[in-house]
């Protein structure tokens, strides 16, 4: 072990015992008292692998998250002053944050609007005007589905501790529910002064913390271990799902050449080729994932109209990485009970934006009933829930 690596972990298990001190509510002016000179030591990547190590000691989220920005406020300055150089415009990342660097103008751009209905709350035109406001904030919830689901399984791939990912997940999360609870504050006839400021504080300090987190810790780290070409090559998925403000241009592709796929699938009951495999699945008004027998998932259907957002970038990627962290027990306990044969199918409904989804696991089992994976199926069924009596004639307009 190199020098500089037992200086570095000597630092974090410093720091983990500083942050235990936090979470146990030590005397925070002694603690930092005791700790200047790690405080002054510490550089981007040992938070990288502070917060692994944090993950990794299964302390609850709730807990890891207020910790951690205790301690990161301690650290904050250090690591300002840490040297910085942001990565070009043009650059994946440089459009990252080049959007973050727009959300923070309309954010900016509220705060006098905050203080103004502090003042005069009931102003409905000026609450109206707040809501339209956070409306187009929501939008920068994009940016984060686009981090969770392209770039993140990404940095899994070169970034052995990257358990830091779920944490951040986590705030997202936290943000989009914030954000939610506050448009819907501003529309109702009981508007609730000291609930918006709580959510509205809430919302400010993880936006501010997260763009901090993503610019000053881990895209440099990004930018340093993962190849330049395949973080490029994230733009045009990314621009699928939609940045919320700043859209890049992308450099149009060669003519792509089919592959004319002669040879035929035999499926038992049919013989299709490839391409028609493809347009069956993707023609079927349903989303169809399917993890394997190794909790990788390994093909997603692309319906015309998708129901939850599914990248090229999670092929291959562990299934416990793909949600967020406060529902991977329960994706878990499905996997585990299926995998034993306890159970076959999971069922769940929920509402999301008007719509009733149904979401399914099945587990899949070979001939011999042994274990071969879960297959996820999820399908708006508004429509189908409203169906009354019974239709037998082709009603089309000719």
């Amino acid at each position: 072990m190199s020098e500089f690596t037992q200086h570095k972990s000597a630092r974090v298990k410093k720091l983990v015992k500083l942050f235990e001190g936090i979470l146990k509510g030590e005397n925070l002016s002694q603690l930092v008292t005791e700790n200047q000179k790690l405080i002054d030591s510490t550089i981007p990547s040992d938070i990288i692998s502070l917060v692994d190590q944090l993950v990794l000691m299964k302390i609850p989220m709730d807990g890891l998250k207020q910790g951690i920005n205790k301690l990161l406020n301690l650290l904050h300055k250090t690591l300002s002053e840490y040297p910085y150089y942001p990565p070009v415009k043009q650059s994946y990342l440089g459009c990252l944050i080049e959007n973050n660097r727009i959300l923070d103008e309309r954010l900016q751009q509220i705060k006098p609007l905050i203080r103004e209905i502090n003042k005069n709350p009931e102003n409905a035109k000026l609450r109206n005007s707040l809501k339209s406001k956070f409306l187009e904030i929501e939008k920068f919830s994009n940016y984060y589905l686009i981090t969770e689901n392209i770039l993140f399984p990404l940095i899994e791939k070169y970034v052995s501790e990257f358990r830091c990912l779920s944490v951040m997940w986590s705030f997202h999360d936290d943000i989009k529910r914030n954000m939610k609870l506050i448009i819907e504050q501003l529309g109702s006839q009981e508007f609730d002064l000291k609930v918006f400021n709580r959510l509205s504080g809430d919302l400010f300090f993880n936006i501010y913390a997260i763009k901090f987190r993503e610019e000053r810790i881990l895209y440099p780290l990004v930018e340093e271990v993962v190849p330049e070409k395949e973080l490029n090559a994230l733009l045009r998925e990314s621009i699928e799902i939609g940045f919320p403000f700043c859209q890049p241009e992308v450099i149009s592709e060669n003519a792509k050449v089919e592959n004319q796929e002669v040879n035929l699938v035999d499926l038992e009951t049919g013989k299709l080729t490839v391409e028609q495999v493809k347009l069956l699945f993707n023609h079927l008004p349903v989303d169809i994932t399917f993890v394997d027998e190794n909790d990788k998932v390994v093909y997603f259907s692309s319906p015309k109209k998708r129901i939850f957002p599914r990248t090229k970038s999670i092929i291959g990627r562990d299934i416990n990485n793909c949600h967020p962290p406060e529902s991977v027990h329960v994706v878990e306990q499905i996997i585990e009970f299926f995998r034993t044969g306890k159970k076959d199918v999971a069922s769940f409904w929920i509402n999301k934006k008007g719509q009733k989804l149904l979401i399914q696991y099945f587990a899949i089992r070979d001939e011999n009933g042994n274990y071969k994976g879960v297959v996820e199926v999820s399908q708006e069924i508004s429509e189908i829930q409203h169906l009354q009596g019974e239709k037998r004639l082709l009603d089309w307009e000719v």
